[in-house]
């Protein structure tokens, strides 16, 4: 065996053809314009294109950083769900592709809750991320989002909403469509405890997440260029056969037509938040003081588990006595 010929030599030769390593990621191409934005400048910007405004998708903690104060906030345990319940496969086992999605995003689901304070005020918020499985709405998305209205009922705070989904999660089949009505359920609780509920609409909001609770809130945002709605424009062009009016289902065309009610700039979305959950939390504590005559009164949410139901107390008006 030759020592120069079987170590050295390829050791050399190593050396000389290495490559040196460059991340791939160092730059993003613009969807709207088609531009190079150094990674840097896009974080800077707050993952909004310097060149024609257009608003990237961006991850749950990126979001809950650019919301809360200081980027600080409080993680909200989330419950665990049976994994799988239908044994679902098509092109690959859905439990594969459970462990791809969390392997890629570093996330358990599609929902992320959390609790601290937007421009001061103490706010409850979970955040629908469309990178894992298209943000869809299963039996995890659901209970996460009931857990986090919950928590938000218990701690007396205005709970925030950022959607994203492409809709019911098919692999979990009808216990994917039964998360509409319950977290629906969660939304009337919130009411019952007269707490704020504001839902911001991010792209893409669509299918059965827009046709229950995306749809419910007390105020309805969303950020520039978002689509909103419950089948997409090309379906909907197909269906009916007719070319649709420019910017359909854009966040801007539903401002105009009242199913939005502001648009806002991700740029102001702290400070515009902040300053509407102070007008409407001092509001609910204005109602809150005036009402005396209440009791207490059970509201029962079905859970996944069989048949069985959770039941929370909140408080529900009482007919004054004579």
């Amino acid at each position: 065996m030759n020592w120069i010929t079987n170590f050295v030599r390829p050791k050399v030769k190593s050396l000389w053809s290495a490559k040196p390593e460059t991340p791939d990621n160092l730059w993003r191409k613009c969807p709207g314009c088609q531009g190079m934005i150094f990674h840097r400048d896009l974080d800077a910007a707050q993952y909004v294109c310097m060149h024609c405004d257009h608003h990237l998708k961006i991850g749950t903690n990126a979001r809950l950083k650019l919301l809360f104060d200081d980027g600080a906030w409080d993680d909200i345990a989330l419950p665990e769900v049976p994994i799988d319940p239908l044994k679902f496969k098509d092109e690959k086992r859905y439990a594969d592709r459970l462990r791809e999605a969390r392997a890629k995003t570093g996330e358990m689901d599609a929902i992320k809750a959390a609790r601290g304070h937007v421009n001061g005020v103490r706010t409850t918020v979970a955040v629908q991320s469309f990178e894992f499985m298209g943000g869809s709405l299963g039996m995890a998305v659901g209970e996460g989002i009931i857990a986090a209205m919950k928590q938000a009922i218990d701690h007396r705070t205005p709970f925030v909403l950022f959607t994203a989904s492409g809709g019911a999660r098919m692999q979990e089949g009808i216990l994917s469509l039964m998360q509409m009505p319950r977290v629906t359920i969660a939304v009337q609780m919130l009411r019952e405890a007269g707490l704020p509920y504001i839902v911001f609409h991010t792209d893409p909001t669509t299918g059965g997440v827009t046709a229950s609770y995306a749809m419910l809130g007390d105020i309805h945002m969303a950020e520039p260029g978002a689509l909103i709605g419950f089948a997409g424009p090309r379906v909907i062009e197909n269906t009916i056969r007719q070319k649709l009016p420019e910017g359909f289902q854009r966040s801007e065309y539903l401002n105009e037509h009242g199913m939005v009610d502001m648009v806002v700039h991700r740029h102001k979305m702290r400070e515009t938040l902040g300053r509407t959950l102070k007008l409407l939390t001092r509001k609910a504590s204005r109602a809150v003081a005036v009402r005396s005559a209440y009791e207490v009164g059970p509201y029962a949410v079905p859970t996944m588990q069989g048949s069985a139901t959770q039941v929370y107390d909140l408080t529900t008006p009482k007919q004054p006595t004579a």
